[in-house]
């Protein structure tokens, strides 16, 4: 599965959050924000059982700028969701649910405009 996003941050964003969820579960929950204690920083988790994982926080950079457009893509591997923006990789998530196929929904939130959001099954 290859998910691509694409829009506009808000000149004023505070976060963005893309979703992807199974059932109650979330597979991959994936939140930019914008100013978290003067950070910007990006949270990774999942929610399976109504309890959330641990938060994966670590990066070496924010790609994600106020009032400017962007392009993120996903992948669904067999492991892992493996995320770039703007053409360059961003991050790996593992996964941490066990049936990749009860994935079936897509929520994209908070401070953007979309421009497009198309999903591919890769071969």
């Amino acid at each position: 599965l290859l998910i691509t996003i694409a829009g506009v941050i808000k000149h004023n964003a505070s976060k963005i959050t893309v979703d992807l969820s199974a059932g109650q579960d979330l597979a991959f929950h994936f939140n930019p924000r914008f100013d978290e204690g003067g950070k910007k920083v990006i949270v990774r988790n999942s929610r399976i059982g109504k309890k959330w994982g641990g938060e994966e926080r670590a990066l070496q950079c924010f790609p994600f700028e106020q009032g400017q457009p962007f392009e993120m893509k996903i992948m669904c591997t067999n492991s892992e969701f493996k995320v770039a923006v703007n053409g360059t990789h961003l991050l790996e998530f593992r996964h941490r649910i066990t049936n990749l196929r009860s994935i079936q929904f897509l929520h994209i939130n908070n401070d953007l405009t979309l421009s497009k959001v198309q999903m591919e099954t890769l071969p």
